[in-house]
């Protein structure tokens, strides 16, 4: 089963357009979903993550916050 990763993101955040496209590119040769939240308009969510989009999140645990760390990323598919 593959990794579930979460992405709390803005419209209009240019490093949330920069860690999509790379989470894109890398679902070339690793698969994984990918739910994108948009926090705009949830009060408790624009609270957690307002100042730290794009935040990427894995079973509930921050995995990185405006540029994709690769590391974290990839310890993602080692603790399955």
């Amino acid at each position: 089963m593959s990794p579930e990763l979460t992405m709390y993101t803005r419209e209009g955040c240019h490093l949330c357009e920069d860690m999509l496209q790379e989470l894109n590119y890398r679902r070339e040769s690793q698969a994984f979903t990918l739910h994108l939240v948009d926090i705009a308009g949830k009060p408790e969510l624009e609270s957690l993550y307002g100042t730290k989009v794009p935040v990427l999140t894995h079973a509930g645990e921050e995995i990185c916050n405006y540029y994709l760390d690769g590391v974290a990323f990839q310890a993602c598919f080692e603790d399955r």
